[in-house]
């Protein structure tokens, strides 16, 4: 079946459709991934996105049951140049097709990925839409029709839950986190208690944590700020570590600010400079907005890690407390371990703060 990707500037790509066939519209990102479709379809940072895959053959290894960061797609429709007819996996349950199918995901392939996130790079992230007419009154009403939601107030949980394990006890602050989050804390044996984003700082001192996770998610940052007092009242209290969502929260928490970056970093190959470890690591990503380093001035945050590509700040901590956060997501290492040690270095944080008698 023939649709059309249309852009907001006039674009116009003509492709097959695949999934589902109804009418979408949202912001269209682009991914540098070589791998890990089926990650970046389920994480929540995702929202209400179009997302396009710039690697050329999609879908090769199927669809599995363990690789998925959430129980449905957080995407509302991805963008191919092919996709892949045989699959090549032992663990794979479907094609990327029939999953396409089982959760009413648009899908379009045929397209020129590669040009497509050229002029994404050079015109900005932007709205989007694909539809099975270049009629005009349809294509003026498609994208008169709201833009989907992307809220990580809405990714959020709405109610408390507990991963258990004999470790330490981590409070972790939901905004839409990616299930492989949970999966690095259980292999260190870590308990986890997820909370909703709006849960107050006395609620979760409740529970007795011994450090407190930020996790990531989807939007605005500056549209969660019900849940900076929250989060400066209980870094005086606790180990602190923010992911991506939870790493500008953070910075906005102690005074910094946050921008809309043009096109965003998505993919699994962004590399970063530890300064204090004199290393680089390959990490995976996907955010639209960064943390302004000119803003960081008269703050007590200082940066722990840069972008090589365009410098922006991939890491952050604070000066006089144990509470530190990083844009990337060091559960998804491509390298595969490259970005692990963080959540070492948080687990070391709440032992060292056991040991000074602060707990």
């Amino acid at each position: 079946m023939k649709r059309y990707l249309v852009l907001k500037n006039g674009s116009i790509y003509k492709g097959n459709g695949f999934g589902s066939k109804k009418m979408v519209h949202g912001e269209l990102v682009f991914s540098t991934g070589m791998t890990g479709y089926q990650e970046s379809m389920t994480d929540a940072s995702y929202d209400g996105q179009m997302l396009v895959f710039t690697y050329p053959l999609i879908g090769n290894y199927g669809i599995n049951q363990d690789d998925m960061e959430s129980l449905h797609p957080a995407v509302n429709a991805i963008i191919v140049k092919e996709i892949a007819r045989l699959t090549g996996n032992w663990r794979s349950k479907m094609t990327l097709q029939q999953y396409a199918e089982r959760e009413d995901l648009p899908g379009i392939s045929g397209i020129d990925t590669r040009a497509l996130s050229k002029e994404l790079r050079l015109y900005g992230s932007m709205e989007a839409i694909i539809v099975d007419s270049l009629d005009k009154k349809v294509i003026n009403d498609a994208f008169k029709s709201p833009l989907a939601s992307s809220s990580a107030q809405l990714a959020s949980t709405n109610s408390i839950y507990q991963a258990p394990n004999s470790g330490l006890r981590v409070a972790m602050i939901d905004f839409g986190l990616k299930d492989s989050i949970l999966r690095a804390l259980a292999k260190r044996n870590v308990n986890v208690i997820v909370f909703p984003s709006d849960t107050s700082a006395e609620e979760i001192m409740k529970v007795d944590p011994d450090g407190l996770l930020l996790s990531n998610g989807p939007g605005n940052p500056e549209n969660i700020a019900y849940a900076l007092p929250t989060i400066k009242s209980l870094e005086q209290q606790l180990p602190v570590l923010g992911i991506c969502m939870g790493h500008q929260l953070f910075a906005l928490a102690n005074g910094a600010k946050t921008y809309k970056m043009k096109f965003g970093h998505r993919g699994f190959n962004h590399a970063v400079k530890d300064e204090k470890q004199i290393r680089t690591n390959f990490t995976s990503q996907n955010h639209g907005y960064a943390v302004d380093e000119s803003s960081l001035k008269g703050t007590d945050l200082e940066v722990t890690q840069r972008e090589i590509n365009d410098g922006t700040v991939e890491g952050l901590k604070l000066k006089h407390l144990p509470a530190f956060s990083v844009q990337y997501h060091p559960d998804a290492s491509p390298g595969p371990h490259d970005a692990e040690y963080v959540f070492d270095e948080f687990i070391d944080a709440m032992n060292a703060n056991q040991k000074v008698g602060n707990k």
